[in-house]
């Protein structure tokens, strides 16, 4: 059964940067697309991005294009999603997850318990 943990959420500025991990155990890492979603407050959950299970591959969702980056480690079984110039609306429970390459709730199997991220103007 996959577990999976994310960390290094907090409160940071306007315009500043926070790198959260997501530890993945129990299954073969690689064999996994990787997801990172979010969920403000009052809101939905959303797409933020993905990362194919070689890591060759990437997508991201348009309010997050080009600030932040998603990356893996597949020897630490370890994805990381690295933020960037963030903003105020970037403020939401980050929750990783694996499963099969998409940008829907409904592509991945398994889920972290998410972190916090609070960006404050």
């Amino acid at each position: 059964q996959v577990q999976l943990v994310e960390s290094g959420g907090g409160l940071v500025q306007a315009g500043g940067s926070l790198r959260l991990s997501c530890t993945f155990s129990g299954r073969t890492f690689s064999s996994y697309a990787m997801g990172w979603f979010r969920q403000g407050p009052g809101e939905e959950r959303n797409f933020v991005g993905v990362i194919s299970g070689s890591g060759g591959t990437r997508s991201y969702a348009d309010s997050v294009k080009g600030r932040f980056t998603i990356s893996r480690d597949n020897v630490k079984n370890t994805m990381y999603l690295q933020m960037n110039s963030l903003k105020p609306e970037d403020t939401a429970v980050y929750y990783c997850a694996a499963g099969r390459w998409g940008s829907k709730d409904a592509d991945f199997s398994s889920w972290g318990q998410g972190t916090q991220v609070i960006v404050s103007s």
